[in-house]
């Protein structure tokens, strides 16, 4: 696959996992300064690992809710909380994964990751 379909590989797989409204966001906000990572992040996190075959969506979308979660990435995690219910995650599956965060990687990055989480799900609901 060349770089070309690797783009629009990736810009598929964003586009289901994210959503039209926030890709068409993210592609509308590039300008001539990040228009080479808006490239890259699509090649590559979405050409290329999300549509690897070794993993199922729901179980990349928990992988990256934990690590978010961990690394106290709060305004992507709530954007991967909404990708989560679009890949399958019910809320309390959410909770189980931030659960675990608990207790791999502290109780306070879960505390604050919880919180990112209800308030996105409260939002998506109503």
């Amino acid at each position: 696959m060349n770089d070309r379909e690797r783009h629009e590989a990736g810009m598929t797989v964003r586009r289901q996992v994210l959503g039209d409204a926030h890709v068409d966001r993210a592609v509308a906000g590039t300008d001539e300064f990040t228009a080479d990572f808006q490239d890259f992040i699509t090649r590559y996190a979405w050409g290329e690992v999300w549509s690897r075959p070794g993993l199922d969506r729901r179980t990349r979308s928990c992988v990256t809710l934990a690590v978010l979660a961990a690394l106290g990435h709060d305004e992507e995690l709530a954007m991967h909380v909404r990708a989560a219910v679009r890949n399958g995650l019910t809320p309390a599956e959410v909770a189980e994964v931030l659960l675990q965060v608990g207790v791999y990687a502290g109780v306070p990055a879960a505390n604050r990751a919880f919180a990112v989480a209800r308030e996105t799900l409260r939002q998506e609901a109503g």
